[in-house]
Order: C-alpha cells, then structure tokens, then sequence
C-alpha cells in the first residue's frame, strides 16, 4: 500500500507543478512538494479532485475570490488557502 500511495503522491505533485497556469503551478508546486506527505488517503483523493479544476476557477477559490461549491469545499482546500510559499 505504501509503494502505491508514493507513487500516487509523486503523480499528484507532478500534476499539482504543471497545472497550465504559472501562479497555480507555483502555489501549488510548494503546496504539494510541503504537504502531500503527510495527506491520508481522503485527503489526497480530496486533492486529486481540486486538481481536475480548469485552473483560473481553482486559482479563485484558493485565493478566495471565489466560493467553491460545497463538494470542492473540503479541509484540503482551506489548507491550500492558508498555506502560504514562506511556510
């Protein structure tokens, strides 16, 4: 299961420095390269499906220009919303 879950998370924060967006690669770069370790299983699936967001609505909710809708609206979002790159 561990080798499994690495490899998730090794995707995860692939996709999570590649988003298409420059300010979403970067916030979420350092967010993953942070944080990814230590999500559990439901959390990263939380994660994986902040990831599928078309990236200037993503960028919105992070940055709280917008409200997410309450299925996006998850304990890792207010997460990435609080983390900050000098963490």
């Amino acid at each position: 299961m561990a080798v499994v879950l690495d490899a998730r998370r090794k995707r995860l924060y692939y996709r999570s420095a590649y988003t298409g967006t420059k300010e979403t690669d970067v916030l979420l770069g350092a967010f993953a390269q942070r944080h990814l370790a230590e999500l559990d299983e439901q959390q990263l699936d939380d994660y994986e499906k902040l990831l599928e967001i078309d990236d200037p609505r993503l960028y919105k909710w992070i940055t709280s220009q917008e409200t997410p809708p309450a299925e996006y609206d998850t304990p890792v979002l207010r997460l990435i919303q609080a983390f900050e790159l000098t963490d």
